[in-house]
């Protein structure tokens, strides 16, 4: 069997943790950081890990980053 192919969007995109958590970017923090609140974007630093629905559809993408 070949190998198979790493999606190289989610490879851009994503890192998962050595327990195997997939952390993400924090969204809305692209522009029109003004109206929010400074409470928020102190919070949004960094990365965040996401959703369990969401984890699983991103290691379908990446097969070998279990």
């Amino acid at each position: 069997m070949p190998k198979m192919k790493t999606k190289s969007s989610a490879k851009k995109r994503f890192k998962v943790s050595a327990t195997g958590k997939v952390m993400s970017g924090q969204a809305g923090k692209r522009h029109g950081m003004i109206k929010r609140t400074k409470k928020f974007i102190r919070n949004a630093r960094g990365t965040t890990e996401m959703s369990a629905p969401d984890q699983k559809i991103v290691k379908q993408f990446m097969p070998y980053d279990r």
